[in-house]
């Protein structure tokens, strides 16, 4: 209970931080999402599906993380409906438990439908530890599903990191 709190404490903290937005950071974010987004789908042919039918995703070119006990992970983004960019993002992540080290990594979020879509655009969507990322290699979206109307897919960037911990994952959305 002690460290759900302390998680908690810490997501509150980390939310209020917000970096901000201007025109140039933007356009090179964009860029960035759309050459990640290539990189995705060239490690994971299977994730088409996932682009042909979801309403909505959201695309993270690189998400910094690192922890010693405590760890926490940010990036920025860019959110899509349909293929068409409708904002932007940032992420933020807290941790607590057995962790060392850093990593980068890219990470893509799929929105099955619309409500799963607003939830995030709300800033009502955070992930906890039940939440399951995929690791984005040739076939890994095939057997991959949504849960709660999302689907998560990683792909490593570099780094490493020795982790057993429990966390969330917190969105911010500004819109385009």
């Amino acid at each position: 209970m002690r460290n759900w709190l302390l998680l908690s404490v810490l997501l509150t903290f980390v939310s209020t931080a917000s970096a901000g937005w201007d025109p140039g950071e933007r356009r090179e974010l964009m860029q960035e999402a759309s050459n990640t987004t290539r990189q995705f789908k060239r490690k994971d042919p299977s994730l088409k599906r996932f682009f042909d039918n979801a309403v909505g995703w959201a695309i993270y070119p690189t998400v910094g993380k690192a922890g010693f006990w405590v760890g926490g992970a940010y990036g920025k983004g860019v959110v899509y409906r349909r293929g068409q960019v409708i904002g932007f993002s940032e992420l933020r992540q807290v941790s607590i438990g057995f962790q060392f080290g850093g990593q980068a990594y890219s990470e893509i979020i799929f929105s099955r439908d619309q409500a799963a879509l607003d939830r995030f655009k709300r800033e009502k969507l955070e992930f906890d530890a039940q939440t399951q990322a995929a690791v984005a290699d040739k076939g890994a979206a095939l057997n991959a599903d949504y849960h709660g109307g999302v689907a998560v897919f990683t792909l490593p960037k570099g780094g490493l990191m020795a982790e057993v911990s429990v966390g969330g994952q917190q969105f911010t959305f500004d819109p385009r």
